[in-house]
């Protein structure tokens, strides 16, 4: 097995190299005056301004590999391996806010992902579509405060379905993606049937953040 960058990675990685260079890095400034004047958790006004030059020079969703069988015209990535977009990454993380205009922020990636190989079309429709045109957010809530999150058999929340709805009980923190404003969906770690083995009691469930019953109770500083 070799590493060497093909020359559709080195293509990129010029490209992406030149727009920090261009336009990413002389904005690092505005976009730490502009935090500063909008506050934590709302959004600097040049991470948008950026996010339509990246992808009107096609550098957006550089992170979501091939996949033949769930690949179309209006749900696809770059179409790079993991391998080809790893030195992109790292160009992208040189700066705090170089993924998220590139459309390759976490837990944005990550949660697109899961709906693009898994999400029925209503879904895709409804979620997928907007988060890989970067018009909202999402977030992934697993960890929990009373228990090591990080094993999935210790998760304590419940999803139980109730006719045609499914009820959710249960309480996260380190609430990845929460406090942005543009979120609009999570995807939550939950148990689904407790007398099943331990390593397949676990479901995740979409739960828009509009959804009766959510409650953000605090914010960390």
């Amino acid at each position: 097995m070799h590493f060497d960058f093909s020359e559709r990675t080195q293509d990129y990685i010029q490209r992406v190299s030149d727009f920090m260079d261009a336009h990413i890095f002389p904005n690092v400034e505005t976009y730490r005056r502009q935090h500063d004047e909008v506050g934590r958790w709302n959004i600097p006004p040049i991470v948008e301004e950026l996010k339509a030059k990246a992808k009107a020079e096609g550098l957006w969703n550089l992170f979501l590999p091939p996949n033949a069988e769930h690949d179309t015209p209006d749900y696809h990535g770059a179409g790079l391996s993991n391998l080809e977009y790893a030195p992109l990454a790292e160009l992208m993380g040189r700066v705090s806010f170089g993924s998220e205009v590139f459309n390759c922020a976490a837990p944005d990636t990550g949660n697109m992902e899961v709906l693009h190989r898994y999400g029925s079309t209503a879904q895709k429709e409804e979620w997928l579509k907007p988060l890989l045109a970067g018009e909202i957010r999402s977030a992934f809530l697993m960890t929990e405060p009373q228990v090591a999150s990080s094993d999935a058999t210790n998760i304590e929340t419940r999803i139980e379905r109730d006719g045609d709805e499914y009820v959710i009980n249960g309480r996260k923190w380190w609430s990845s993606g929460v406090g942005d404003p543009r979120c609009k969906v999570a995807i939550v770690m939950g148990k689904t049937d407790l007398n099943a083995p331990k390593h397949a009691q676990q479901r995740q469930i979409l739960v828009p953040m509009d959804a009766p019953g959510i409650e953000v109770v605090r914010m960390l500083p």
